[in-house]
């Protein structure tokens, strides 16, 4: 909405309760303030054109009509033909740095702390140049995850904001077991590993409910299912949401009904039930749809040129490039687990998009350690059949809800953390447009490119106000 000559007195009345804040008398000359401003700002409604947006103390202030703003204090930047979207969020990730994983997919090499340290912030700055300003680990090396999440809590590191979930909980054996995962097995004995668990304060419990048999998967121990609503509860009563690995409709309805609070990926076994689609409506449990894990393989055999983006070339190094077109290609095409990816991925999308017909809750996350898998996972969701509009939410404010912080982030409101993307393009056009970043903002303050230390080497600043 905005004002224009000839409209009443109501309608301007009406448009100056939009300009919530403080007077800009109050706001400090180191806020910033972005006018002029088409604003999507992540809740579905519709673009407003012509928009003020004022951010200071690591929080947007005001947001109103720019017939308004005139007076605002702090940093203008003129956002004429430019939108603002909030900072994208990835909600489930496994950043690189922590173990590297042999061939064997059993035995693991652990890295020092220095070269984990040097990957996992190549690859969160890889995220920031993408405009993503919040990442969940679902699942890494207590120490490694926990001890970036502190540094970039307490300011030392430049990075998105950090939620993670350490550890995963499982069986022994089971799907994510080792690398630091807390291995359960009966209740009441499973309560000190899980208070050993806890007292890291994970955002996040990563619970598997897992046995594979599908796919080229061989067959892995199960979760109890009432030793894990156990956990769930255990959880919950020490103040933390929990997210579970699932692949099915089948553990994902047994998830839910132990009282899941997110599912850490959507059914891609096989077509989702009608009356699977009308439970997910009704509960609205955030699913988050990681759908470009299981593209990601016979994506590189058929079309290793995807690589040449700007972004891949940018957030990865040139002998990785070379690595993944060549020796990582030959592998991938050789695997069955390819090919079966190249059949279920167009089912998956399909069952993402009946899920988000019927109201469910949908959360992006990519399953991977960079930022264009997070564009990559947009594209897919709207090769799903998605809007571009929807993609937004399911980026921003989806992701916010599925962590339990949505009063407080993943919109453009009053009040909340000041993170958002200004892009040259319109992202409700085509979420390619999500691409053409101007700078990324992040706790109110202007993301310095100049300081990303990308694996693809230093990049010239975008935009320059």
């Amino acid at each position: 909405m905005h004002c224009t000559p000839g409209k009443s007195v109501g309608v301007f009345v009406a448009l100056a309760a939009l300009w919530v804040g403080p007077a800009p008398a109050e706001a400090a000359e180191a806020a910033i303030v972005i006018e002029h401003v088409t604003l999507i700002d992540g809740t579905g409604h519709p673009a407003q054109p012509d928009m003020t947006v004022v951010m200071d103390g690591g929080r947007f202030q005001k947001v109103g009509p720019s017939a308004l703003a005139a007076s605002a204090a702090g940093r203008h930047i003129d956002g004429r033909g430019k939108f603002l979207i909030p900072g994208l969020m990835d909600m489930h990730i496994h950043l690189r740095g922590g173990t590297v994983i042999n061939k064997d997919g059993v035995s693991k090499t652990t890295v020092t702390l220095e070269q984990g340290r040097a990957e996992g912030t190549a690859a969160l700055h890889s995220f920031l140049y993408c405009g993503v300003t919040s990442v969940f680990d679902a699942g890494n090396v207590p120490d490694f995850i926990f001890g970036l999440r502190d540094e970039e809590r307490s300011g030392k590191l430049l990075a998105p904001r950090i939620f993670a979930a350490g550890g995963i909980v499982t069986a022994p054996g089971s799907h994510g077991s080792g690398n630091g995962s807390t291995d359960v097995e009966s209740w009441p004995q499973a309560k000190p590993a899980l208070d050993a668990a806890f007292a890291r304060k994970p955002d996040l419990v990563k619970i598997t409910l897992e046995e594979h048999g599908w796919g080229a998967r061989p067959m892995i121990p199960l979760l109890d299912l009432a030793l894990m609503a156990n956990i769930i509860q255990y959880a919950n009563d020490h103040g933390i949401r929990t997210t579970i690995h699932i692949s099915s409709e089948l553990r994902a309805r047994e998830a839910i009904f132990a009282g899941a609070d997110n599912l850490a990926h959507p059914p891609v076994q096989g077509p989702v039930s009608d009356s699977f689609i009308k439970l997910m409506g009704a509960k609205r449990v955030p699913m988050v749809t990681t759908l470009t894990i299981g593209e990601n393989y016979s994506r590189l055999v058929e079309h290793p040129e995807y690589l040449d983006q700007p972004f891949y070339k940018a957030s990865l190094s040139a002998s990785e490039i070379a690595m993944l077109k060549s020796t990582r290609r030959d592998e991938y095409s050789k695997s069955l687990w390819t090919w079966y990816w190249k059949l279920m991925t167009p089912q998956a999308e399909e069952n993402v998009h009946k899920l988000h017909e019927g109201g469910a809750t949908l959360v992006l996350g990519t399953d991977q350690t960079s930022g264009p898998a997070t564009h990559r996972e947009m594209e897919l969701l709207a090769a799903a059949g998605i809007a571009p509009a929807a993609i937004i939410r399911i980026a921003t404010l989806n992701a916010a809800t599925f962590l339990g912080r949505e009063r407080d982030m993943g919109s453009i409101e009053a009040g909340k953390l000041a993170d958002a993307v200004l892009l040259n393009a319109d992202p409700t056009v085509t979420i390619e447009n999500a691409k053409a970043i101007a700078l990324v903002i992040k706790g109110g303050e202007i993301v310095d490119e100049s300081k990303l230390e990308l694996a693809g080497g230093k990049v010239a600043r975008r935009y320059a106000p």
